[in-house]
């Protein structure tokens, strides 16, 4: 077939475009508008928490231009390796035309459709795709069907289809379009002509990371400098990363020794003799016979401190838990490790720091640990995770059935137990009742329980049962909030007329806080989270307002309880701790940080550190950055950090015998 000869209304740029890499210039141009399109809208989104100075602007989208430059270079690889393979005689015919036109507008269609997610995701996280959406990917269903319930996905769908056909025939309008007219005809000249954008990418990927995105100390310019599918597939690469490598260290028996002197500042503890420096087991001992009481812990989903009126919201959500408050005992000052529900599982089971990359329930070799499941367990208590979702998303099912427990998820539910459910899971009244039932069957038989109780209603989408609330359903995050706490209000009414009642601790807690964005890379109020231990013949009603981890809620517990045990627990009887050796443990997967009392540390990748002062203002929160190092902390955050990450690797957290 000949090719016809250049039309002359079309202009000399547009002949350019029109050679046979001039689609691959325009999608590149065109992934980068896009993409700048998308920084600019999430921008004016959060503009309240930026700093609008000239500078702070330019690094911005100079840093963005760069990453979207870059990932539409990874992206358009595909596409460089199609029209380098394709011969002229296929390349030139009119049917290609059509599949070209076709290729060209679904790439499109998926360009702006990321927009749209990146939307929602920030919208929900207040950062880029990160390690949460890699996770994501793999849990398709709940995550499809989240957002369905979510969202008007038929009018988004619509609406992202409208948009690309704009792009699409504002660009053919400009005769951009036209794959026809091939100037390169041999197979040697197109390798030549695509080499440059085949040997581009894989140079800036062994030479280029996410780091210059760091451009600001304020978290929102550093999100808003990076480009969202790049972050995405930077997070998939990097969702394990090696400890040794990029982070801060000291000699391993040295960082170990610390931390051990820190775990043995408390009068139960006592050195445990073992042969291996780098194990930090120890004997706790509890004076007293043992209290074989049963334990229920509530851990809500997403439940913030700043919620509740005890800590000055003005909105009464949680009118049960405020009264709970003052009926029990109640830390006013514990942080959660993480922003994931897998993350505040770990802390709670294992009582361990965030180490990097993912938490222990999702890893691998993550059988027989050292949990709180065993410890009940080989007292003969009853030991059940009780789920309203589907266990096995984020590996939780295999996690606590590999560690002591017994797992009752959705799939054992009746359907005549279930009032309402949405994707995520049954309601939570539904997930309480059954709760009630499972300890009526312990009761029965004469064993004691503990019981790990997961809520689901407190998340997106929002949805519970009519005539609850005087918030309708769905009602945002408002209606989940006060809907959950009208289920607890039910859940401890129901409970009380049971005979076990009077020998049970009630344990209230959340996985994580309802959101984790902030200016600062660690954002300290948004691990806040509540603790109440309710049980009214054995527990006095006071308000503890020492320093606590999430960490620490399990050895407190074991210690209300007077257990006496061999321990590689990393939290502490937050009663018998010091002061001044109170700390808290935050993370994200990534950013490692230490609090200690108005300070934090905070470890990153590329072995570096910052440090911060914070005031905790219950809804006036502030935190500033220091110039100056902590060296007692950075200490501090090195060895419990490296020594945690050492004997995961060297099975050193598992169950001792």
């Amino acid at each position: 077939m000949t090719t016809p000869p250049p039309d002359p209304t079309v202009s000399h740029s547009s002949r350019l475009l029109s050679r046979r890499f001039g689609g691959l210039y325009l999608f590149i141009g065109l992934f980068v508008a896009i993409s700048m399109v998308i920084r600019l809208v999430l921008g004016v989104k959060t503009f309240d928490t930026l700093d609008p100075s000239p500078g702070g602007v330019l690094l911005i989208l100079s840093s963005g231009l760069f990453y979207d430059f870059l990932a539409a270079l990874y992206f358009s690889i595909p596409f460089t390796l199609y029209l380098t393979a394709l011969p002229d005689r296929i390349f030139n015919h009119r049917l290609h035309r059509v599949v070209y036109y076709l290729l060209y507008g679904v790439a499109l269609y998926i360009l702006v459709f990321n927009g749209v997610a990146e939307w929602i995701f920030w919208d929900e996280f207040g950062v880029r795709f990160n390690f949460i959406a890699v996770d994501y990917l793999v849990y398709t269903q709940e995550v499809i069907g989240n957002i369905r319930q979510s969202y008007p996905v038929p009018t988004l769908l619509s609406a992202i289809l409208a948009v690309t056909l704009l792009i699409f025939a504002g660009v053919w309008r400009a005769g951009w379009l036209q794959p026809g007219c091939a100037a390169i005809t041999t197979f040697k000249q197109r390798v030549r002509q695509g080499a440059l954008f085949l040997l581009l990418p894989p140079v800036c990927f062994l030479t280029i990371d996410s780091s210059l995105s760091e451009v600001s100390s304020n978290r929102f310019h550093n999100e808003l400098a990076k480009n969202g599918i790049y972050a995405l597939f930077s997070a998939f690469i990097h969702n394990e990363l090696e400890y040794e490598r990029f982070y801060l260290q000291r000699e391993g028996k040295e960082a170990a020794a610390r931390v051990r002197e820190r775990l043995l500042s408390t009068p139960d503890a006592k050195p445990l003799p073992h042969s291996d420096p780098l194990d930090i087991a120890r004997a706790i001992t509890n004076p007293g016979p043992e209290k074989r009481l049963n334990v229920i812990q509530l851990t809500i989903e997403s439940m913030s401190a700043d919620f509740m009126g005890l800590f000055g919201n003005p909105d009464r959500l949680t009118p049960n838990l405020d009264r709970l408050a003052q009926e029990s005992l109640t830390f006013t000052n514990l942080y959660a490790t993480g922003n994931r529900t897998d993350r505040g599982m770990e802390s709670l089971v294992l009582s361990v720091p965030p180490t990097p990359g993912r938490s222990k329930v999702k890893r691998p070799n993550n059988e027989d640990l050292f949990s709180s499941g065993h410890l009940f367990r080989q007292r003969g208590y009853d030991t059940r995770f009780i789920y309203g979702g589907y266990g096995y998303f984020d590996n939780m099912n295999y996690f606590f059935g590999h560690n002591g427990f017994d797992v009752v998820d959705r799939t054992q539910l009746d359907a005549s137990e279930i009032t309402h459910e949405n994707i995520w899971g049954v309601a939570d009244e539904d997930l309480f009742r059954r709760t009630i039932r499972e300890a009526d069957r312990a009761f029965a038989d004469g064993k004691p329980f503990y019981y790990f109780v997961m809520t689901t209603s407190n998340h997106r989408p929002f949805t519970y049962p009519a005539g609850r609330i005087d918030i309708p359903s769905p009602g945002g995050r408002h209606g989940g909030v006060k809907y959950t706490d009208w289920a607890i209000g039910e859940f401890l009414a129901r409970a009380k007329e049971r005979p076990w009642f009077d020998n049970t601790l009630f344990i209230i807690t959340a996985d994580h806080c309802a959101g984790s964005a902030g200016k600062t890379e660690l954002p300290v109020f948004r691990y806040h989270v509540p603790l109440m231990i309710h049980s009214p013949r054995h527990i006095a009603p006071r308000l503890e307002e020492g320093l606590t981890s999430q960490i620490d809620i399990t050895p407190t517990v074991l210690g209300l309880l007077n257990f006496s045990y061999s321990s590689r627990f990393f939290g502490q009887d937050i009663f018998k701790t010091p002061p001044e050796s109170r700390r808290a443990f935050i993370g994200t997967y990534q950013k490692l940080g230490l609090i200690t009392g108005d300070r934090l540390t905070v470890l990153s990748p590329q072995n570096q550190s910052s440090f911060y002062r914070f005031v905790r203002g219950w809804g006036q929160e502030s935190q500033e950055r220091l110039n100056q190092e902590d060296p007692q902390g950075l200490q501090d955050a090195i060895s419990f950090y490296q020594t945690a990450n050492t004997m995961r690797q060297k099975g050193l957290d598992k169950r001792l015998p």
